[in-house]
């Protein structure tokens, strides 16, 4: 036993919590993270801080709201001298090492990290060509093709990602031979982010099993949301593409536990399990066809809730849940507190150790997720918006700057169908909640800040076309990697 544990973090991206039999999925998809459940904790009402890739993962990093880093977008870059839970992990000793996707903008490709193998499948800098999916083009951001281009095939996503599983057990096998401990390790996975395209064994395996949506367009619509579905194609989409997306997505999420499971078997092999904590999480969500929408980029629980998960033998209990409302900023000052690292300065997060050891132990449930983006990427239809999500108890807010707001009662009403907004028995709460969303956060502010700084992002992006920097720590992806089966054409 080491002084000190060791570190597995496993980090995927968009995977919808409830697509996990741990979280009630009735079809066997996720076996290896059903089992680390059944040796850990589970949190099921865990947040990410934002329902886009890159502001999650820097908030994740440095345990700090978006509108405090000013991460909001894709292609907004994370400043070198903000701390992040690696750089507290090195400080205390660790080594922390990344494989696979972080999904950083910008010169700094490892953000405390001092070890990265395999990279991440886009350029460092934008501004420059993007990479190149083949057939798939388009159907990994919110397009129609990503809707119409799904069912059995390949991705480079899914190549990529096993590449990334086969790092990390040869990672563990070397550190246990070596007797190089503690260890922290990071593996970013990619799957099941989409395309909607998976293995044909796995897309035959769910084919046929997993139904339609569940819930449809409701007659109160919000009128942003309306917007964004109609703008986005998907009031078209049909039918029977939308089942096939969510049959391949069921596959891209079993093929991922499959490399989880790989890589929990190794460290169970080499005897390394005994003393390091495993922690799994998503960066967020997908609505898969729920309500009319696909993707994130929404503050409705298939958006911005997240799976959870973490298992430390003799440390955690094991088998447990908890219902404390938490969110992804709050694991870095929780991973900080189990490792023995010293804590990171201004932040935002809170450990929740505690929490995990001992459902009763004191806890505020209360978190919030945002969503940020100027006019500037074509999918956003043109339009730059600013929206915050408050989680207080069983309460939800949802403010829309220009739109009225959403108020749902988690308790009586978990898959958010009846907006109590208007209500007038509410109208005390929903003002108070929404007082305490704008208390520290300014929508006007954050639309001036982000024009502000497109002027800056647009000469870094004319620099990188002109004088076309290397990017550092890249998977290189071709084209012919993807494919779609014949009759998906």
């Amino acid at each position: 036993m080491t002084a000190r544990p060791n570190l597995l973090f496993l980090l995927s991206d968009q995977h919808a919590q409830r697509i996990a039999g741990c979280y009630g999925e009735s079809l066997l998809v996720t076996p290896a993270l059903d089992a680390l459940a059944g040796r850990g904790v589970i949190f099921d009402n865990a947040y990410c801080a934002s329902p886009v890739c890159v502001p999650s993962r820097m908030s994740l990093l440095t345990a700090t709201h978006p509108h405090r880093q000013q991460v909001w977008t894709n292609d907004d870059v994370l400043a070198s001298d903000r701390p992040t839970w690696a750089h507290a992990l090195g400080a205390a000793g660790y080594r922390p090492t990344l494989i696979g996707r972080l999904h950083a903008l910008g010169p700094d490709q490892l953000h405390g990290f001092l070890h990265r193998e395999v990279g991440d499948h886009s350029p460092n800098w934008p501004g420059v060509p993007r990479h190149d999916l083949g057939v798939l083009s388009r159907a990994n951001d919110p397009w129609p093709e990503s809707i119409a281009r799904s069912g059995p095939g390949r991705s480079s996503y899914e190549a990529k990602d096993e590449e990334v599983a086969d790092f990390a057990c040869a990672f563990l096998k070397e550190t246990a031979a070596a007797g190089a401990l503690p260890f922290a390790l990071h593996v970013g996975f990619i799957l099941p982010h989409p395309p909607y395209v998976c293995g044909a064994e796995d897309y035959r395996r769910f084919a046929g099993r997993v139904g339609p949506p569940a819930r449809g367009i409701p007659a109160d619509e919000h009128p942003w949301l309306r917007w964004w579905r109609e703008d986005r194609g998907l009031a078209t989409a049909a039918p029977a593409h939308i089942l096939r997306a969510r049959t391949a997505y069921y596959g891209l999420v079993a093929s991922m536990d499959r490399m989880i499971g790989r890589i929990l078997e190794t460290l169970a092999a080499t005897g390394l399990a005994r003393d390091t904590l495993v922690i799994y999480a998503s960066d967020h969500g997908d609505h898969l066809g729920e309500r009319g929408l696909f993707w994130k980029h929404t503050l409705h629980e298939e958006s911005v809730r997240v799976p959870l998960i973490l298992s430390h033998p003799g440390h955690l209990p094991e088998g447990e849940r908890r219902a404390g409302v938490v969110n992804l900023i709050d694991l870095g000052p929780t991973i900080i507190e189990a490792l023995g690292a010293p804590a990171l300065p201004n932040t935002d997060g809170r450990s929740f150790l505690a929490l995990a050891r001992d459902g009763a132990a004191p806890w505020l449930d209360e978190t919030s997720s945002e969503y940020c983006t100027d006019a500037v990427p074509d999918w956003t239809g043109g339009a730059a918006v600013q929206q915050r999500m408050l989680r207080s108890g069983r309460w939800k807010l949802c403010w829309y700057a220009g739109y009225r707001p959403q108020l749902f009662d988690l308790e009586t009403d978990p898959g958010e169908t009846r907006d109590l907004a208007s209500d007038s028995f509410v109208t005390s709460l929903r003002d108070q909640l929404a007082t305490r969303v704008l208390a520290s956060w300014d929508p006007a502010a954050i639309r001036a800040r982000m024009a502000a700084r497109r002027a800056d992002k647009d000469l870094l992006a004319a620099w990188a076309r002109a004088a076309s920097p290397p990017s550092e720590h890249l998977w290189r992806l071709a084209p012919e990697q993807n494919r779609l089966d014949p009759t998906n054409r």
